[in-house]
């Protein structure tokens, strides 16, 4: 399969999600935003003390999905270095977002940038590829932009993001109305991660998780948040009507029953999966080819090796 370049769209078969959609949630969540962005201020930090432990400075940087201008705000507020990052291109398929980002700003998707190839020194992607409808494809694009040796970091929800919800919105909709209709995203593995960055064409690649769980009085206030995110459902084959109030009431009963929490609150979970790669350089460390080890792994732990087969004595 040929590798997508800029411009290009994903297989229409490939559309889990409707970004039209999408977009018009985060344009609406956008004033109101700063209210509920801990998750996406919580992810920005930890991206920020990567790139401040990199022994480099990185003279073109791209922010993918920027929001309000994410990254920029949490080198601020960490202290980044000054010229750690040089020119921060942020960039946002939300115009409403992007106004109130660092210039120089470009209203851009994440499955169809715009920037040149090799013309990035760091590309960040903080909170929003997890949207991608085709996140390889999304991936092959950032890794080409970057120069040799470039460096990608991105933070997407994964793993058991919202498992309560999922459950509880489950078992309502199919108790009180006799089936089921996606209510939440589906959500990337930590351990697709790796071989979805290698796909790519990174090197270096690593992913792991930061598990948030967060406290809510009760289940409409975690619905609450997450419309205030812009992180509200949006499948392409997601019901089209709102889900009947009885049934809203059913799920937050099930929520609370089987997570409900001593104090009366509920826990939420979202597993925050950091991603890291690079775009492949000649001075880049390279695996060991098999056999070519100068020491044996028996001599290091001490003990005596045996053919394959042979039982140790009792």
């Amino acid at each position: 399969m040929p590798e997508p370049g800029p411009g290009t769209s994903p297989d229409p078969k490939m559309r889990v999600f409707d970004r039209a959609l999408l977009r018009r949630r985060r344009d609406r969540a956008a004033a109101s935003f700063s209210g509920y962005d801990f998750l996406l201020r919580r992810a920005g930090e930890d991206i920020v003390e990567r790139i401040a432990a990199a022994n480099r400075d990185f003279e073109v940087a791209a922010d993918l999905g920027c929001h309000r201008g994410t990254l920029a705000q949490a080198a601020a507020e960490g202290g980044l270095p000054q010229g750690k990052i040089g020119m921060l291109v942020s960039s946002d398929m939300s115009m409403p977002m992007l106004a109130s980002a660092p210039v120089p700003r470009v209203v851009a998707d994440e499955e169809a940038l715009p920037f040149a190839n090799g013309s990035l020194n760091l590309a960040t992607s903080i909170l929003s590829l997890h949207w991608a409808n085709d996140l390889p494809g999304a991936l092959i694009q950032i890794r080409r932009a970057l120069k040799p040796d470039g460096l990608f970091l991105g933070a997407l929800f994964g793993g058991e993001t919202l498992t309560e919800l999922r459950q509880s919105l489950a078992e309502a909709e199919i108790e009180m109305e006799g089936g089921l209709s996606p209510r939440v995203s589906p959500f990337a593995d930590l351990r697709d991660m790796g071989s979805l960055l290698q796909r790519a064409g990174f090197a270096l690649p690593v992913a792991d998780t930061d598990r948030v769980t967060v406290r809510y009085a009760d289940p409409l206030r975690l619905m609450a948040d997450l419309r205030g995110m812009g992180e509200t459902n949006a499948l392409t084959e997601r019901r089209r009507a709102p889900m009947r109030r009885a049934t809203l009431m059913r799920a937050g009963e099930i929520y609370r029953e089987k997570f409900g929490l001593p104090d009366g609150r509920v826990p939420a979970t979202f597993d925050i999966v950091i991603v890291t790669g690079w775009a492949p350089h000649e001075s880049q460390q390279k695996p060991l080819r098999p056999g070519s080890a100068e020491a044996r792994l028996a001599d290091a732990l001490g003990t005596v090796e045996r053919p394959a087969g042979d039982k140790t004595g009792r």
